[in-house]
């Protein structure tokens, strides 16, 4: 793709976007808030304890948006209303972002609750903007744009991230009275970040296909619409196989992205070393996700997308086996490598494979299968950490076969993956 396609006025706000609310993929999901929800809102319960309360947390609000998605994407293809509904989840997803800051200590259970409102607000809110990366781009950029859109929010979202560690390092440096202070700040900071860099796309020329009024009608239209759907995605069997192979996959790498710094806690490592993993992860990840798709045009994207689940599951191998700190940073590399390689080119795989005016419907479908794995993942660390704990394993031993269960994932993903590319051969050959 030449420079100046990427420098429009549609990819630059889309990829604003991405660079707005990636700011609470990072501090708040998986940064912050699960340290702060283990040493300040749990503080002094069990560490397996603590680690199932936020494995059920992100479960609960997997569970509710894998319900939800499908019905919203319904309701958008019948409607010029992709911008609205983005809109609408964008200041709501902040408001609760920002709402974090007033959570008292001990008080685990409204943090939980606020969290998971605020996870289903940016998962919701990226139902319909990943939905119009068949408004911004043509089929073939699409690679291009979507790895775009995902290393800008990387860079964005790793910006204020690093702002965030240093009120956390030096809070006397920015005035603040202790590290739990600039914490409680930077969920603030979340808030107002996803706001302004989340508005440009309201104003940038996007225009769906479709005009259907958002009324009553529609929205019994659109659970007409979604059942259709259901019989007809079954004749789209490269697309269904594809999706089977998303949801494995996706699930583990949904899981490490909530639960990689809680897993450090659990092994005793420093706070201050993890969350400076993360960091890396992030500035990592910004070159990485253009790399992937350069490597797309080159060998396709479906070679490309295996490649990242071997890296994820040499991860997860070696994660159980983790010993020091210095093994918790070469992982953030590790993943940092291909964790935005993975999702930008699934994203666009998909966005390629779907009937263009029924977008934001089969992203529906697409958004649910990637939140019913979110909800297997996190449950499954749980579960099986509190099992292994209750038949008399230490607590880090647990916590070990917990991260280890979700090695299955990546396995059952490259798989179906190769299923998919079977049915549809054309995906690999025509980007070869």
């Amino acid at each position: 793709m030449k420079l100046p396609t990427l420098c429009n006025r549609k990819t630059i706000s889309y990829a604003l976007y991405d660079w707005g609310n990636s700011a609470f993929a990072t501090t708040i999901m998986a940064g912050f808030f699960p340290v702060f929800f283990k040493q300040f809102w749990s503080a002094g319960s069990d560490v397996t304890l603590s680690t199932a309360r936020l494995g059920f947390g992100n479960a609960a609000a997997g569970l509710f948006l894998a319900l939800l998605a499908p019905i919203l994407g319904a309701i958008s293809d019948r409607g010029i209303h992709k911008k609205h509904f983005l809109l609408f989840f964008t200041l709501i997803g902040a408001l609760f972002s920002a709402s974090l800051f007033f959570v008292g200590q001990g008080d685990w259970q409204l943090a939980v609750i606020i969290y998971i409102a605020g996870t289903i607000c940016f998962i919701g809110s990226n139902l319909f903007y990943d939905s119009l990366l068949v408004d911004v781009a043509a089929p073939e950029q699409r690679n291009m744009v979507s790895a775009f859109a995902y290393s800008a929010g990387y860079l964005g979202g790793g910006l204020l991230f690093a702002l965030n560690v240093a009120m956390t390092l030096r809070p006397g440096f920015f005035g603040l009275d202790g590290p739990a202070q600039a914490i409680r700040i930077s969920f603030l900071s979340v808030g107002i970040w996803w706001c302004v860099f989340g508005l440009p796309i309201q104003f940038a020329g996007i225009r769906s296909r479709t005009s259907a009024p958002l009324n009553l009608r529609l929205f019994s239209a659109a659970f007409k619409q979604l059942a259709g759907t259901f019989r007809e995605i079954r004749a789209y069997r490269s697309i269904l196989l594809f999706l089977i192979a998303y949801w494995f996959y996706i699930d583990g790498v949904n899981t490490i992205i909530k639960m990689a710094v809680d897993y450090g806690l659990s092994l005793g490592f420093h706070s201050s070393a993890l969350i400076t993993a993360l960091l890396i992860t992030q500035f990592v990840g910004f070159p990485a996700a253009l790399f992937f798709g350069w490597l797309a045009k080159r060998i396709g994207p479906i070679r490309a997308i295996r490649i990242a689940i071997i890296v994820y599951l040499g991860v997860t191998i070696s994660a159980a086996f983790m010993r020091t700190e210095l093994e918790f940073y070469l992982m953030a590399i590790s993943i940092g490598l291909v964790q935005g390689g993975i999702q930008a080119l699934s994203r666009a795989t998909f966005a390629n494979m779907i009937p263009e005016d029924k977008s934001a419907e089969f992203f529906g479908f697409y958004n649910m299968v990637g939140k019913f794995a979110a909800i297997i993942g996190p449950a499954l660390i749980a579960i099986t950490g509190l099992l292994a704990h209750k038949a008399g394993l230490a607590e880090t031993v647990a916590t070990r076969v917990g991260i280890s269960s979700i090695a299955i994932m990546f396995i059952a993903g490259w798989f179906f993956l190769g299923l998919a590319t079977g049915q549809n051969p054309s995906q690999e050959e025509e980007h070869s």
